[in-house]
This record gives structure tokens, sequence and C-alpha cells, in this order.
């Protein structure tokens, strides 16, 4: 069985209820909502070659979670951002520090795998290789659900500072707030008409 299963076991309070489902490993390698809370591995999830692309899958403390894909109100904030990196880097002086940014990205995180709304990769001096780069900034657009918020805002931090990731961008368009948090323990908020720099990107090569 999946994840060498030998008996029930308790799913991380912090991720949604439901029942844990398992399959044997000699199904297809195929994923789709059906099997959320299923128990698995992080070399399990990495050889999974269909995915139901309706969905966006993520790995926590070995157990499979599945959500709904972002909605219109976090896609369109999501590509302004994406469209104003690329101008940055094509445009400014100092662009060229910017190798790229994507939206949707999963990472390795230690045996979780996460998913977060954009990722960015500065200094590499490449395209980088996202199955082995992890991204210098990576970015969230929280959702109104209080679990959501937890995730991003509390263990999200908290993983991905672990894991060396120079920043976490958490642009919260239901508060109208953006928080930065650096690797170095700095915080930055910033409100409607507040004004952050992209000139320093650079030091987080």
């Amino acid at each position: 069985r999946l994840g060498r299963m030998t008996g029930r076991r308790t799913r991380p309070q912090h991720l949604e209820s439901c029942d844990m489902i398992t399959a044997s490993r000699s199904s297809p390698p195929s994923v789709g909502p059906e099997l959320n809370g299923m128990l698995m591995e992080a070399e399990e999830f990495d050889a999974v070659t269909q995915w139901d692309d309706r969905f966006r899958y993520e790995l926590v403390q070995g157990v499979l979670v599945v959500n709904p894909p972002p909605d219109l109100n976090e896609r369109l904030p999501n590509d302004e951002l994406g469209y104003l990196l690329r101008r940055y880097r094509d445009t400014h002086p100092a662009g060229r520090c910017l190798d790229e940014t994507a939206p949707e990205q999963t990472m390795a995180i230690g045996a979780n795998r996460r998913r977060c709304d954009r990722a960015v990769w500065i200094g590499l001096g490449r395209r980088p290789n996202d199955q082995v780069d992890l991204p210098t900034i990576a970015v969230e657009f929280p959702g109104r659900r209080a679990r959501d918020r937890h995730r991003d805002y509390i263990v999200k931090r908290e993983e991905y500072a672990a894991a060396g990731i120079a920043e976490y961008w958490i642009i919260d368009m239901h508060r109208r707030q953006m928080t930065v948090h650096r690797r170095a323990g700095e915080t930055i908020a910033l409100g409607p008409g507040d004004v952050v720099g992209v000139e320093d990107l650079g030091d987080q090569v």
C-alpha cells in the first residue's frame, strides 16, 4: 500500500478533515481529488505522472492534500505581479539579476511538497531548474478561509524560512496589505499607498 501503511495514521490537525484513503501500489500513477487524504511518501508523489489538472496538490507530513484551483480574484493579481516582475527584468538597469518567475510552483521542502502561488529566482545567472532550484522569493495570495490563512501566514512562513528561501511575500488582497518576511528575521508590512522599491531585489542573491 502507498506509504507502506501498517495501520491507520493520525492526520495533522492543521489539514482539512477527511477520511484516509489507501491505494494499491499496482494502481495507475494517476491522482485526482478522490485521493485527498491518502498517505503518500515524497518519492511516490514525485513519481506521479498523471494529475487531474483541475485541482492543486501538496504533500504535507506524508498526507496528500488536494485543493481547488485559485479563483479569478487570486489569478488576476498573480498575473499582474508576474507582468511587473518581467517588466522590471527587461527594462530596469539591475533587472538582469531576476532569472525567472513562474506561477503555481511545486517545491520540495524537506519531505513536504508545497505549491506556492508564485516563485521568483534571483542571482543564478541562468534559467532555473525548477526540480532542484528553490526560488529566492516565494509568494502567496491568501484566501478567505481561516485554515488557508493560518497555513499561509504561519505554517508556510516557518517552512519556507527553514528551507532557506530568502524572502516570503504574503499579498493579502482581502486586507489590502503585503507582508514581506526575510530570512534574516526582518518583517516589512505594507498597506495602500505604501511604496516598495524593487531595486534591492539583487540583495537577495
